[in-house]
């Protein structure tokens, strides 16, 4: 399997991530809301606890968009998403570290490592879309960093760029089949 051709599977096979994303900006909002509403402390825990479910959620709505939400066996890039989550439960850690001295960075420490994050599946999917999706995530970051944003804010921003991002990527991949 060339790269070309590793690109087209995952695309194929998880209708070109959108709706891990999709799952993920569910995630996102639910805790942005939470910590709205309530306290930073549960908000933090929906955001753990949600994180967990976003693929297997994922790999659901992949299937009932018609994909199969598996990858070809022996596809090179399955280890390359394997470890670009390594790298988000690096973020993870950095995140609540700071969560302890400085509650505000959580949710900017992970929309920034997110939005590196999504310019590695730029290699995977093969969709330059990818670049302005992890862009406007890390810009988002820096802003509301700049502008010392409210805690619960980066995390509805954080969920609200998902989303959007994620029916623009599922457009893609269905304008593709017809």
């Amino acid at each position: 399997m060339n790269f070309i051709e590793a690109q087209e599977d995952m695309r194929k096979s998880y209708f070109g991530g959108g709706p891990g994303a999709f799952a993920s900006g569910i995630v996102w909002l639910t805790a942005g809301i939470t910590a709205l509403i309530s306290t930073k402390q549960i908000s933090v825990f929906v955001f753990f606890f949600g994180g967990m479910l976003i693929h297997p959620i994922g790999i659901m709505l992949s299937k009932a968009l018609n994909r199969s939400g598996k990858h070809e066996k022996g596809n090179p890039l399955s280890y390359l998403a394997l470890e670009s989550t390594f790298i988000l439960f690096i973020g993870l850690f950095i995140a609540y570290l700071a969560l302890q001295i400085r509650p505000n960075w959580f949710f900017l420490i992970m929309i920034l490592i997110i939005g590196g994050r999504y310019l590695i599946f730029s290699s995977i999917y093969g969709m330059r879309i990818y670049w302005v999706f992890g862009a406007t995530l890390i810009l988002s970051g820096i802003g509301g960093s700049f502008f010392n944003a409210p805690f619960h804010l980066i995390g509805l921003i954080g969920g609200i760029i998902e989303i959007l991002f994620s029916c623009i990527i599922i457009y893609l991949e269905k304008s593709k089949i017809k």
